[in-house]
């Protein structure tokens, strides 16, 4: 398992669970990225709630322009070897996958990147794309990634 890199991609609501996902998988000796902006809230640079603030007043693509966070992120998983979804419950929605983390999935997926995701695959409009990347559900099992 050494050196074998895998970038998280979650929700940033989520950032806090993927800091101890990210802390767990370097126990088992990955090299591990965490979304930027996830850092950034960990270092304090600005808050959570003012992404949640940015996003209800619909703002928040300002910020993923000013800092071209998409293709910024796209860089991570191109150098990664894996990418590992993080997909809790979120909007009423069971093991949520938002539109980012979708998006990622489709860029490891054309980059023939193995896929993980930390739970279920969840019923969504777009269930049908989301299995068609095939992606390895680990059930919180990172014993499964190979």
């Amino acid at each position: 398992m050494d050196n074998i890199k895998i970038a998280i991609c979650g929700s940033l609501n989520f950032t806090h669970e993927i800091k101890e996902i990210a802390d767990e998988l370097k126990n088992f000796g990955f090299d591990v990225s965490i979304p930027i902006s996830s850092e950034k809230i960990l270092r304090g640079e600005f808050s959570l709630d003012e992404i949640k603030n940015e996003k209800e007043n619909g703002k928040f693509s300002e910020r993923v322009i000013k800092f071209d966070s998409i293709r910024a992120y796209w860089k991570i998983i191109k150098e990664s070897d894996a990418i590992m979804i993080a997909n809790f419950d979120k909007n009423n929605i069971k093991n949520y996958i938002g539109g980012n983390s979708f998006l990622e999935m489709g860029f490891a997926h054309i980059l023939n990147k193995k896929i993980f995701l930390l739970n279920e695959i969840p019923e969504m409009i777009y269930t049908d794309e989301l299995k068609a990347m095939q992606p390895i559900v680990l059930n919180s099992d990172f014993s499964k990634i190979k």
